[in-house]
């Protein structure tokens, strides 16, 4: 089994069930979901991908700000994909919303849409999921288009909130294959840089969570 085949299995094996509760429960700790939403605004008929989709909670709700607007989702596990396309369907937004099955780390854009760049693509605590993170946002930069901007929500590192509670928090995650990542903000200041593109990056709630965006020239 090669390891795109080994983490897709993995992600099916976690969501295979939890696909059912996740936007249920997740409504509580994924802090900043909603920021990165309305950082986003795309241009009129733009286009925005989201890499790491899971069930098209944030597709949906972008969808619906950003009425102009096309979507596309990509994500690695069926079973997500499945939930996904239903909760899209049962918002009317199938003539709107494409979703595909793909590795963040070496999709082809083209082949899975027909287009190989978007106006926004964006990242939402998914980048804490993938094993080869640092290869999925170099992917991600490919696929952003002239002037356009890649987002970025995910886990920080909690430091300026209790110890016990980061070490606990860090903990829990793991159960479920996350790992918050620690040199996020490094590493998208350096993709900036090679890119020449305009870095911005923040932490919300206390460090709870980190979010950026690149906007190319």
């Amino acid at each position: 089994m090669s390891a795109v085949d080994a983490n897709a299995s993995v992600m099916d094996g976690i969501y295979r069930h939890q696909r059912h509760i996740y936007d249920l429960t997740r409504r509580y700790y994924l802090l900043g979901r909603n920021d990165l939403i309305a950082a986003l605004k795309p241009p009129a008929g733009g286009t925005v991908l989201e890499i790491g989709c899971g069930t098209a909670r944030n597709l949906i709700r972008t969808a619906e700000r950003y009425r102009g607007a096309d979507l596309y989702g990509i994500d690695i596990s069926a079973e997500m994909l499945k939930s996904a396309a239903a909760t899209v369907a049962r918002h009317g937004l199938s003539g709107r919303i494409r979703l595909a099955q793909g590795d963040a780390t070496r999709f082809d854009a083209g082949e899975l849409f027909g287009t190989q760049q978007f106006d926004r693509v964006f990242f939402s605590y998914s980048l804490s999921m993938i094993p080869g993170w640092q290869a999925a946002l170099d992917q991600a930069m490919d696929a952003v288009a002239p002037r356009g901007e890649l987002h970025v929500v995910d886990f920080g590192q909690q430091t300026a909130l209790p110890g016990w509670f980061g070490k606990g928090l860090k903990a829990w995650l793991a159960r479920f294959h996350v790992t918050p990542r620690a040199e996020l903000g490094d590493v998208m200041a350096a993709l900036a840089a090679r890119h020449h593109g305009e870095l911005r990056f923040s932490t919300l709630y206390r460090d709870y969570a980190r979010i950026g965006s690149i906007r190319l020239p």
